[in-house]
């Protein structure tokens, strides 16, 4: 704009120098064609003004893909971690097993006399030794496999419930063969009842969607309260409001978000097991909460330990 005006305050002082010694034809066609020329100049800015416009958008897109980017890298990096944690495990408990096999074996070594009969004993205690080895190996190719189920399991949740949530409201956890999504009391629920929230039904919509991709695992949905007593017309205490939290959660799954009632269990734990004293407000507001558990149904989880199926 500065520039516009420097430019009329320049034509101006022109036609009224000239204005004087130019006819009035003259001056009216040196008037149209500064008309043209301004015009033309408010024209192109108008353009850059555009293009400025579009190239902003396409760096705050940019901005926002290279967070998604640095999101995404930190979770991986995480999952690397753990991965690779896991894995020293296992090659320790290796270690540990062909020691003790090494140290058994060279006692049997030192043995020079034998009788046959202790020779066919050391050779059934050999026997069962390998048997036992082998079964130590089937067991890690089953954990190995648990494992890896349930951490693509945790990945992809925590995927699909990074946007937009806060991550006080929500935890996820692998722990032994289950994974564990701990959602906020304030989150889910009204204050004191069991009537969920917009915002719960929204984080439980996209919890399904994984939920419904492994038809072959169970899913139990525990309440928990803090020590609060309650009382009112429809509930005794907090035994009650954890079973109905619970319900409400299940049947929002099933009615909602169409998974498989035979796969939902409902339970209450009060307030009882408790994460943290109860003793301040901040530790009532952890202990309130609903823990929603993926775990493999007890046929599945043996037919982890059925060697023709390890290598699946």
């Amino acid at each position: 704009m500065k520039f516009i005006k420097k430019i009329m305050l320049i034509v101006l002082a022109v036609t009224f120098v000239f204005s004087a010694c130019v006819s009035k034809k003259e001056y009216l066609e040196m008037q149209e064609t500064k008309d043209k020329k301004l015009a033309t100049v408010n024209e192109q800015l108008g353009k850059n003004g555009v293009q400025i416009n579009k190239l902003m958008a396409e760096l705050s897109s940019c901005e926002i893909d290279e967070t998604k980017l640095r999101v995404e890298y930190a979770s991986l990096e995480k999952t690397l971690a753990l991965r690779q944690e896991q894995m020293d495990n296992f090659k320790q408990q290796l270690e540990d097993l062909k020691t003790q096999r090494d140290r058994q074996t060279a006692q049997v070594g030192d043995l020079t006399v034998l009788s046959q009969s202790a020779s066919d004993n050391i050779k059934e205690t050999l026997s069962q030794l390998e048997k036992k080895d082998k079964y130590i190996h089937l067991l890690q190719a089953a954990k190995t496999k648990a494992d890896s189920i349930n951490l693509a399991l945790a990945v992809n949740l925590k995927g699909v419930l990074a946007d937009g949530i806060n991550d006080k409201d929500v935890e996820i956890k692998v722990d032994k063969t289950v994974v564990f999504i701990n959602l906020s009391d304030k989150m889910l629920y009204q204050s004191g009842s069991s009537i969920l929230t917009p915002r719960a039904k929204e984080v439980l919509g996209k919890i399904a969607k994984i939920i419904e991709s492994r038809p072959e695992l169970e899913v139990m949905v525990e309440g928990y309260t803090d020590n609060v007593a309650i009382s009112t017309s429809c509930l005794k205490d907090n035994w009650d409001l954890s079973v109905m939290r619970s319900t409400s959660v299940v049947r929002v799954l099933q009615k909602d978000y169409n998974i498989n009632p035979n796969r939902l269990i409902a339970a209450g734990r009060g307030q009882y097991n408790t994460l943290v004293s109860n003793d301040t407000p901040e530790g009532r507001a952890t202990n309130r909460r609903t823990r929603i558990i993926i775990l493999p149904k007890l046929d599945q989880f043996y037919d982890l330990l059925n060697p023709k199926l390890i290598g699946q």
